[in-house]
């Protein structure tokens, strides 16, 4: 299997883009393609001793920037690390494509350089986000502002697939994200949304609330991107502010030391579960070859969890079943 990474996207690249790649390699035993500056790739390799056995380096000469609009991939940008990489991809050089690049750039030009599964209306940001009892995938996470009821209905079909087939989720639930649980409740695409979602063959457990998805309600939480990203940057604006205050309790004091270290292993534990690292990043589900987006601020362990992903998304062959589905 062959992965091509983007090893300019991302706040910390190239250096923890490489460590990254370099531990996927020996964990997963997979072959990948970086893009970008060959001279700083190996530069920045030598100097840290980075292996880099088994990655060919595909040359480019530019970067899209967090600063960057979303077309820069298909217009000011195209010898850029994420465009190349798409390229790539698109003509079969690789079997997934992973970036920790500009969001907006990178959902831009899957979208329309990748091309959309046969039927699909739109693609999604779809990340997995941790929950008291495991993890949940919203569904969309920020691609799509404006959405119809027929997107929505696609969105908990394309999650309920990834989830099942990819994390392993036996009949996932579908819940719909709203102002209440009632039926009735939220605007007039979410009361339609509602009805096609209830008549269909999915899973679908009826309308949640932001309140309850910690407390892992449901396996896929279907809403439109506006408010998926307010759910996402909230989320996780909550959790770093969490772990940082009961970071801080247990060293106020002696005795919070203390306690801290009779539950180290259980904080440890806490920690991983909610920390957004541990799920790597999000699939853009809808186009017709694997693209995923790591985090801005990727380490190298992010990376790995992000390549993990995408390799179980090709041996799932999750894009087959979203097909034949649709």
């Amino acid at each position: 299997m062959k992965i091509i990474i983007d090893a300019f996207g991302g706040d910390n690249a190239p250096l923890e883009i490489l460590k990254g790649c370099a531990e996927a390699v020996k964990k997963f035993g997979i072959n990948i393609i970086l893009t970008g500056n060959e001279n700083e790739i190996k530069k920045t390799a030598s100097e840290n001793e980075i292996s880099l056995e088994n990655m060919e380096i595909e040359h480019c000469t530019e970067v899209v920037t967090m600063h960057d609009t979303a077309d820069a991939v298909l217009k000011s940008k195209k010898d850029s690390s994420m465009a190349v990489g798409l390229k790539l991809l698109s003509e079969g050089k690789g079997d997934a494509f992973i970036s920790a690049g500009n969001s907006g750039a990178l959902c831009m030009g899957a979208t329309l350089g990748i091309r959309r599964i046969k039927g699909i209306k739109r693609p999604a940001f779809a990340p997995v986000m941790p929950t008291k009892k495991g993890f949940f995938m919203l569904m969309d996470g920020g691609a799509n502002i404006e959405c119809r009821p027929e997107m929505l209905y696609q969105f908990a079909l394309m999650g309920s697939i990834y989830m099942n087939k990819v994390m392993g989720v036996e009949n996932p639930r579908i819940g719909l994200c709203n102002v209440g649980t009632e039926e009735h409740k939220g605007t007039e695409l979410y009361q339609t949304t509602y009805e096609m979602l209830k008549n269909s063959n999915l899973n679908f457990i009826g309308n949640v609330e932001g309140r309850d998805l910690p407390d892992g309600v449901c396996d896929v939480a279907v809403c439109d991107g506006f408010t998926g990203n307010l759910i996402l940057k909230t989320y996780e604006g909550v959790a770093m502010v969490l772990l940082n205050q009961i970071k801080n309790v247990f060293k106020s004091s002696t005795r919070g030391k203390l306690a801290a270290a009779l539950t180290m292993k259980e904080l440890k534990d806490f920690k991983y579960r909610f920390d957004y690292n541990s799920y790597g990043g999000a699939p853009i589900l809808g186009t017709s070859r694997p693209v995923f987006k790591a985090h801005g601020d990727s380490k190298a362990n992010t990376l790995v969890n992000a390549i993990k992903l995408s390799v179980d998304y090709v041996r799932a062959k999750a894009i087959d079943e979203i097909s034949a589905a649709i």
